[in-house]
């Protein structure tokens, strides 16, 4: 079963979805933030190697794991609110794929169990807007490729990905919520 209300903004390293998910939470919506980043945190402040410049495989499990840990959650605790995730649970099969790390089969049958509203949300590469830091060390060619292969992957397990167009992040809160909740 398909959970309407669990909706995933997505797209490679840089494109603003952290912005626009901080927006969507400033505006009242309920959001969960992008694992991915969580996990790189924790791991540089205890000196561990769950970085996907260390332990590529690692870094993934951990993001696999906190983010069915995340879907759980939420689907225990908020079942009928909309809920805007930073990245779903695919994001970490589309970086398995990428790095050619073998999918585990509680990774598979994870796609099957955190299941979401069939349209999500995607960024697309912005070159003015992207940049690098200490958790973001991926190249613009890199970003380019995340986004493509991204896009087709949730293609490939049945979503409807809607593109959202380049432009200041209320525009592009608008565009989501038109989709969403109509008025």
């Amino acid at each position: 079963m398909r959970e309407n209300n669990f909706y995933i903004i997505s797209g490679g390293p840089g494109v603003g979805k952290t912005t626009l998910i901080n927006e969507l939470s400033k505006n009242g919506f309920l959001t969960q933030e992008e694992e991915a980043r969580k996990i790189i945190r924790k791991q540089l402040a205890k000196n561990g190697d769950g970085v996907p410049w260390l332990n590529k495989t690692l870094y993934a499990q951990l993001m696999l794991n906190a983010s069915i840990r995340t879907y759980d959650k939420m689907k225990r605790d908020k079942p009928s609110d909309i809920v805007f995730f930073d990245r779903g649970v695919l994001d970490t099969v589309c970086y398995m794929n990428m790095e050619r790390i073998p999918v585990p089969d509680k990774m598979c049958a994870a796609i099957h169990t955190c299941v979401y509203n069939k349209k999500i949300f995607i960024l697309p590469p912005w070159k003015e807007i992207y940049h690098t830091d200490k958790e973001r060390r991926q190249s613009w060619r890199e970003a380019i490729r995340t986004f493509e292969i991204m896009k087709e992957t949730y293609l490939d397990n049945g979503y409807e990905v809607i593109e959202i167009p380049k432009l200041p992040t209320l525009e592009r809160l608008h565009f989501i919520l038109e989709i969403v909740a109509p008025f």
